[in-house]
């Protein structure tokens, strides 16, 4: 019997590596002798770096870089186990999750810590990069990482204009002659699924902006900050982002990557499960066991159940699904390879308590899980 355990992170409560563990107990404890194979993955989010860097034998590099709020903030990325390629998670140095609720503004929070991360590995001798760029604080059409790259954003007076999406109506001149060399020597595979273009009612300012603290008039004046700023990337480059898919990711910056570096931009998912090689564990597997905090109609636009369930479709595997909680929509999973969803509370708590109890909750889910599977196979 060889079960393959591929869950993502439950987040606030387990890392995808300890997520799998504790399924992994539960499985132990119906059969001991199972051969249990664990591949902790992610969706490009949270949790992709320390994905990619385990399932390579890579390293983690500590750095103190500029935040959201242009403070200091201590970050991290991945160097993979070949040596040259970088795993960076913009929200380690960019993310929502750094900036406190009642200080959360677009208009002046930055991504120049992403530039300085990339930076860095630079001088460490990466030249093929993965960004994740969910989770972002931000808005201001990645300027700050241009920034810290090197290139000069000139207001009026010449002037280099300061951090923020509200900073971008003040550009005037895109100077890239300090722009760092070493950009074009290097690749760079942007993980992320959203599609949606740099302006308009579905690009950055309207769609995410609100969640990072966004009225409807700032929303709206950032909204036109970006015209303005896809305006004169349009006459710099030639590249019009206005309506570019995949240009209004985490606040534009995905719009920047597409103008300014040799890039191209994947599902995360589908980049996390080729590096940690999932298909070739799925080789003989018997049963996948994957799960993440919360299951609902957003799975299926590319998160880890989804995409695990997938791959082990191909090869008709069953798949199984723990999950924190279950939301609404989740019908329209069953079509992409997933068998059964299973909640992991097993009575009335709070949040709290079922974010301190996961790995309890999550051992016995998946020991019931594994015994129903058993026992129907025994019938058979």
């Amino acid at each position: 019997m060889k079960v393959v355990i591929a869950p993502d992170s439950f987040k606030g409560s387990l890392s995808a590596f300890d997520a799998a563990l504790a399924i992994e107990t539960g499985i132990k404890k119906v059969r001991p002798e199972a051969r249990t194979v664990l591949v902790p993955v992610a969706d490009g989010g949270e949790g992709t770096m320390e994905s990619l860097v385990a399932a390579t034998r890579g390293r983690k590099v500590q750095v103190t870089v500029t935040g959201p709020l242009n403070t200091p903030v201590d970050a991290a990325y991945g160097i993979l186990g070949d040596n040259v390629t970088c795993v960076i998670e913009m929200a380690s140095a960019s993310g929502l999750y750094l900036v406190p609720a009642e200080k959360r503004n677009p208009l002046v929070t930055t991504t120049y810590g992403t530039g300085e991360l990339i930076r860095q590995a630079l001088d460490d001798g990466c030249r093929r990069f993965i960004l994740g760029i969910g989770g972002s604080a931000t808005n201001d059409g990645g300027i700050g990482m241009l920034q810290a790259l090197g290139m000069k954003l000139l207001d009026a007076e010449g002037h280099q204009v300061g951090f923020g999406g509200g900073e971008l109506e003040r550009i005037e001149v895109i100077d890239d002659s300090g722009f760092d060399p070493r950009i074009r020597e290097a690749e760079f595979l942007i993980a992320s699924d959203v599609q949606n273009p740099l302006i308009g009612p579905d690009g950055a300012s309207h769609v995410f902006g609100p969640q990072k603290g966004a009225t409807a008039e700032m929303a709206e004046r950032l909204d036109q900050s970006l015209r303005a700023w896809a305006d004169l990337v349009k006459s710099k480059t030639g590249i019009r982002l206005h309506q570019r898919a995949g240009a209004g990711a985490a606040g534009g910056i995905g719009g920047a990557f597409q103008a300014f570096f040799p890039s191209s931009m994947r599902r995360g998912i589908d980049i996390v499960i080729e590096y940690t090689q999932l298909d070739k564990h799925l080789q003989d597997a018997d049963l996948v066991l994957t799960g993440e905090g919360q299951i609902d109609f957003q799975t299926a636009s590319g998160k880890t159940p989804m995409g695990v369930a997938q791959v082990a479709q191909k090869r008709g595997i069953p798949v199984f699904v723990l999950a924190g909680s279950i939301g609404r929509g989740i019908d329209t999973l069953y079509q992409y390879g997933i068998h059964s969803i299973h909640s992991i509370l097993n009575a009335p708590m709070s949040l709290q308590e079922a974010m301190e109890r996961a790995p309890e909750l999550l051992t016995q889910t998946a020991e019931q899980v594994f015994r129903t599977y058993l026992a129907r196979q025994n019938h058979n």
